[in-house]
């Protein structure tokens, strides 16, 4: 999207809120677009190749109830587009 005309910005920001809206309760945050700009290792800083572009966070109580609004989320409308899940997990005794 950075390559994007104005029209082209506007149309996508309007098809995310139609989503956002469609897929209700489901959508926790709606996110922001991310860029990967360093990597940490143990040994300092490192480069970092993640093809991440953005973040949204979902709830449900089962991975149906995830996957069901991604059917149709519009991130997967651009070519070669996919989309990783990750389930938050509780943090071990707390």
């Amino acid at each position: 999207m950075a390559s994007a005309s104005p029209e082209q910005a506007t149309a996508g920001m309007e098809a995310w809120m139609a989503w956002a809206q469609k897929s209700g309760d489901a959508v926790v945050d709606l996110g922001t677009p991310i860029q990967a700009t360093a990597g940490v290792s143990a040994d300092g800083a490192c480069g970092n190749d993640s093809q991440a572009s953005g973040y949204s966070l979902l709830q449900g109580s089962s991975r149906d109830e995830i996957d069901a609004p991604l059917e149709d989320h519009p991130h997967l409308t651009m070519p070669g587009a996919s989309i990783d899940v990750f389930e938050a997990l509780p943090v071990p005794g707390v």
